[in-house]
């Protein structure tokens, strides 16, 4: 047993109990803080400092904190049934798989509902095998799918997969944004290729035009599954609903999650053909849940999509991303020496710079001045910008000069070494 100490801080005890390293980190940037509470785009912490999110929680948080509609739609559910029985029909969850099915590009009319983005991906490749009777999958360098066992075989980064070893057996990597590479790789037996639309904890890497499409024309020609990963594309970042709409791809499998719980409920939902899921005819529980989609969830996607809907938040993502992106440009023409390239499309940006380390010391300095932001896990070079969609110009004003405040100060830590 261990003693609990009572002179110890949250953040002690979170250091002892939950992730030394993580610890660490966090106070290195400057964010070893306790939440307290938050509203909208902004944050505030214990000791009352207000921070403004432009992570988003990765992508989560398209409506932003706390929005209105998605938790009273929540209270209501809570007031009614917060946990399905299972053994009868749960009304908000149906609904929400009709719901996507209408949103869905293409023909993706049945869903599996799970709990999280790594979830979603694990039922993605299951219900690719079940389906082909084909063991293999092609992924992407710098692909992020989840740290599940499945979706960490597709998760080609050496420092997650060593300790794990070994993962599934039959998966390719090839080159992202390489669609003679996708080609190469299929084989006798190859189930299906997962791809990001955009990958997210690569960098914020936009494949060349048509890439996508290539992928479905040679998928479909060769008989296998193509399955897009849009746990952060989807709903809205990019400024269409889904990524792949911006190359009218109908993909076979989706997976969705994030953005799907409106910032207030975790839920994913993995839509396929219905021909993919025959196999619940005749084996109803061959994948299942206990929490995925509960009526909590389903109730919350189903009031955050009437948001994205109704209040047009992927066409406000365009807009304010094109504002963002402008102002970031013009960073990037100050501080040439820093900031390689600025990249992504609507809200879902990136900043690579010309050394990790630079960019490490950027994201102390902005949450130093208030602005939470992160490097992307496989790309440690990258600090992603992802606000909430719904983000106003004075946010974005309010980030870009705390972002230049945070490049002089860097410029002055690294004067004279670069």
């Amino acid at each position: 047993m261990v003693n609990f100490s009572p002179t110890m801080t949250l953040f002690e005890q979170f250091e002892r109990h939950i992730n030394p390293g993580l610890a660490g980190l966090l106070r290195f940037t400057g964010l070893d803080r306790v939440e307290s509470h938050a509203e909208g785009v902004y944050v505030w912490d214990t000791e009352g400092k207000r921070y403004l999110d432009f992570l988003g929680l990765y992508g989560t948080l398209s409506l932003g904190h706390r929005h209105p509609k998605v938790v009273a739609a929540v209270e209501r559910q809570l007031g009614r049934m917060p946990m399905s029985v299972r053994v009868l029909v749960s009304e908000p969850t149906t609904r929400l798989a009709a719901r996507l099915a209408e949103l869905a590009p293409g023909p993706l009319s049945m869903v599996y509902f799970g709990n999280s983005g790594a979830e979603g991906v694990e039922a993605a490749l299951k219900f690719a095998r079940f389906y082909t009777g084909k063991p293999g999958f092609i992924t992407t360098e710098g692909g992020y799918h989840g740290k599940t066992f499945g979706a960490l075989s597709v998760t080609p980064r050496e420092a997650y997969q060593a300790p794990a070893r070994p993962l599934l057996p039959g998966v390719k990597v090839v080159p992202f944004g390489d669609a003679q590479a996708v080609a190469q790789a299929i084989d006798s037996d190859t189930a299906a290729v997962i791809v990001e639309p955009i990958q997210g904890e690569g960098g914020i890497r936009v494949p060349p035009e048509g890439y996508l499409r290539e992928l479905r024309r040679m998928t479909q020609e060769r008989g296998v599954l193509l399955i897009a990963d849009e746990v952060q594309t989807g709903l809205g970042r990019t400024g269409k609903l889904w990524a792949v709409d911006w190359e009218g791809v109908e993909p076979d499998i989706l997976v969705s999650a994030k953005a799907l719980g409106g910032g207030v409920m975790p839920i994913s939902a993995t839509l396929a053909r219905p021909e993919i899921l025959t196999i619940y005819k005749d084996q109803p529980l061959i994948h299942s849940s206990t929490f995925g989609g509960n009526p909590l969830a389903a109730a919350a996607a189903l009031a955050a999509l009437e948001v994205i809907v109704e209040e047009g938040l992927p066409e406000r993502a365009l807009e304010m991303g094109a504002c963002l992106v402008q102002g970031l440009l013009e960073l990037q023409r100050a501080f040439p020496e820093f900031i390689q390239e600025v990249r992504g499309r609507g809200l879902m940006l990136g900043l690579e710079f010309t050394d990790a380390d630079i960019g490490a010391v950027v994201v102390a300095e902005l949450a130093a001045r208030g602005v939470i932001t992160a490097f992307g896990l496989n790309n440690p070079k990258v600090v992603r910008l992802e606000p909430p969609l719904i983000v106003e110009r004075v946010h974005i004003e309010e980030a870009l000069a705390a972002l230049a405040g945070a490049l002089e100060a860097t410029r002055v830590a690294f004067e004279g070494v670069l």
